[in-house]
């Protein structure tokens, strides 16, 4: 039996109607246009946790972060823990993750020591741009040694206070030195020549290793930083758009009246118009890299054997909420991704309106590869629905993070806090979830539902460990 090659193709923070397939005629992107024609668009898909890490291991894993114990940033993922690519391993795949990983903190290490293998054969990590010695910049390094300053998206904050307590100074002007870098404002254009970004070195990267794989199956992640702020692209990209004409967000009366007029200003039309300026001119690069690996696999003979996914870890504020960034309480901007999912003898052109979650990923790719899901699993697979002849339907997605459980149903937002805090949003009626109707007489049955399917969903997917005996 020869086992299907999975490509998982996978950006940092990007909204789901961050695509022009998801209804959004503002953003170029007809490469991942192209690949939802190609598959199932699930339109639906929430992830478990609404910052980077948690969110990760979670869909890698098949689990939701509170069985991982990992419900927030800067838990190192232990190695025990059984991921995608060892699940894989066991059956012959060759596995590589190319960029992005992000399971362990990154501002508080030396990224040029040997890295855990979670079960991958193949690793390139390079978790933010051009700010450690890490793979990406031994990359650039190779094409431009005198360009390393250009390429640096800026020290993040607590990296910096990291290195001035260990007095480390790499001998690197980053950008937004001595301050730091400032991460929201608007699009920037990158420094150096277009082919040293960091989604040019996860793309040229991913061709290699399609290029270089032999008979056996392979699992390649493509692990893309863009479109996580800064929002820097190459000057093409950003050509790409006319800042003045791009869409801006809808505001209820009591957000806008908040709003600054001041086009220098935070959240004024003329700087979410900025930040939409960089944002999608980041994804219009990775769409560029997308189409480039698509056109490798299909050159090289492999498309037809591969199941190609596309998706994110969360999403982005964006202006919403007058918030960038991502986090509690993990609303749609920022807990509904993208995801495609397209395989052999799958659906085309399919868009899927039901609710579906990142644990579902792993059951999905591994009951397409026909091996046998683990008990431990949490997510349920969307192979049936991939291939027209399921009628799945989930009827809520869960986030979670520490002290907060989120429910999404198809109309309601329920949130709730380990004090007992309670809030409800009716998407039908506040699409942007700005109105809180949990004190509502009226909604009292709807969160009263909402409680009992949460408790419910709890229940389900607890995982005891197996008995040896009858005790």
């Amino acid at each position: 039996m020869k086992r299907p090659n999975v490509l998982l193709l996978y950006t940092d923070q990007q909204r789901w109607d961050a695509l022009g397939a998801n209804g959004n005629d503002d953003i170029l992107t007809p490469n991942l246009d192209k690949l939802a024609s190609s598959g199932v668009n699930f339109r639906r898909h929430f992830v478990q946790n609404p910052v980077c890490m948690p969110s990760r291991i979670s869909m890698l894993s098949g689990r939701y972060p509170s069985s991982l114990g990992i419900t927030r940033m800067g838990v190192p993922v232990p190695e025990a823990i059984v991921t995608l690519p060892r699940m894989l391993k066991q059956y012959g795949y060759r596995t590589a993750n190319i960029g992005k990983l992000h399971f362990l903190p990154h501002a508080n290490r030396d990224h040029r020591l040997p890295h855990p293998a979670y079960g991958f054969d193949h690793l390139e990590i390079a978790d933010e741009p051009g700010v450690y010695e890490d793979a990406y910049r031994a990359w650039a390094r190779l094409k431009a040694p005198e360009l390393m300053d250009a390429i640096s998206a800026g020290i993040p904050p607590a990296t910096r206070i990291w290195q001035r307590a260990m007095g480390i100074d790499d001998g690197i002007a980053h950008r937004g030195d001595p301050e730091g870098r400032h991460d929201f404002d608007g699009a920037i254009p990158f420094a150096a020549d277009a082919g040293l970004t960091h989604s040019a070195f996860v793309g040229e990267q991913t061709l290699e290793f399609i290029q270089q794989a032999g008979e056996a199956p392979f699992l390649c992640i493509a692990g893309f930083y863009s479109p996580h702020a800064p929002w820097i692209a190459p000057q093409e990209y950003l050509d790409l758009y006319d800042v003045d004409t791009l869409s801006l967000p809808e505001f209820p009366a009591h957000i806008n009246a908040r709003r600054p007029q001041e086009s220098t200003a935070a959240f004024s039309d003329a700087q979410l118009r900025r930040a939409r300026h960089g944002y999608y001119a980041m994804v219009s690069e990775v769409d560029h890299y997308v189409g480039e690996i698509l056109d490798c696999l299909e050159a090289s003979g492999k498309r037809k054997d591969t199941i190609v996914v596309f998706t994110s870890d969360h999403g982005e504020w964006l202006g919403d909420h007058l918030r960038y960034g991502k986090g509690y309480p993990a609303d749609d901007a920022v807990s509904r991704a993208p995801l495609i999912i397209s395989a052999p003898g799958g659906l085309r052109g399919q868009d899927h309106q039901g609710l579906a979650e990142a644990v579902d990923i792993a059951p999905t790719l591994l009951e397409l590869a026909g091996i046998q899901a683990p008990t431990f699993l949490q997510g349920e697979s969307l192979a049936g629905v991939i291939r027209g002849g399921g009628a799945r339907r989930k009827t809520i997605a869960l986030t979670e993070g520490a002290g907060w459980k989120s429910l999404r149903s198809d109309r309601y937002r329920y949130l709730v806090h380990a004090d007992g805090r309670e809030n409800l949003w009716d998407l039908d009626a506040d699409p942007g979830g700005y109105f809180d109707v949990a004190a509502r007489a009226d909604y009292a049955k709807a969160l009263a539902d909402c409680r009992r399917a949460l408790l419910r969903r709890l229940l389900e997917i607890e995982r005891p460990l197996p008995r040896a005996w009858t005790y």
